[in-house]
């Protein structure tokens, strides 16, 4: 954990107790927090913040705030929250274009087996209308050759 310091200009010497106890230094620490409204989670909070961005530019980097400063700790803080926020929006804008690269190659996937589909049913119609013709013309056939089979008869049987 790190350590911070808070400057205790003029501070007012604390029921007799030596200035490098520990129960001094807790001392004017909860009297700081408490003149500044803050609590020790929200040090605390600033302290689990002081993390990088990788995906921020360098000068775009939250700074360390001066911890005797409430609004340059809300500061931080916010900033950091909107470094977080940009971190997740960038993950999902790339999260989506990984998605629409697959959606891309569906569709073009999709448009090659709409062809395909288009051809087959062409084929599918020149086929069947070529069925009805030799169905069509099998059975004029038949029917021709049953009329040749009785004209034929026919003649043995007269002659």
């Amino acid at each position: 954990m790190r350590t911070i310091f808070i400057p205790l200009y003029n501070w007012p010497k604390a029921k007799g107790l030596p200035a490098n106890t520990p129960d001094f230094r807790r001392l004017h620490h909860s009297r700081i927090l408490h003149m500044f409204h803050n609590s020790w989670e929200d040090i605390k909070d600033v302290e689990d913040l002081s993390q990088a961005f990788p995906d921020l530019e360098q000068r775009l980097q939250p700074v360390l705030p001066c911890m005797s400063l409430r609004e340059s700790v809300q500061v931080y803080k916010e900033h950091c929250r909107m470094a977080r926020e940009f971190h997740h929006v960038k993950h999902e804008i790339s999260v989506l274009e990984e998605r629409k690269r697959k959606l891309l190659v569906d569709l073009v996937e999709d448009e090659k087996v709409a062809v395909e589909i288009a051809r087959l049913e062409e084929e599918f119609q020149r086929l069947t209308e070529e069925n009805h013709t030799l169905m069509t013309l099998h059975s004029e056939r038949r029917q021709q050759l049953e009329r040749l089979c009785l004209t034929n008869r026919t003649r043995q049987d007269s002659s």
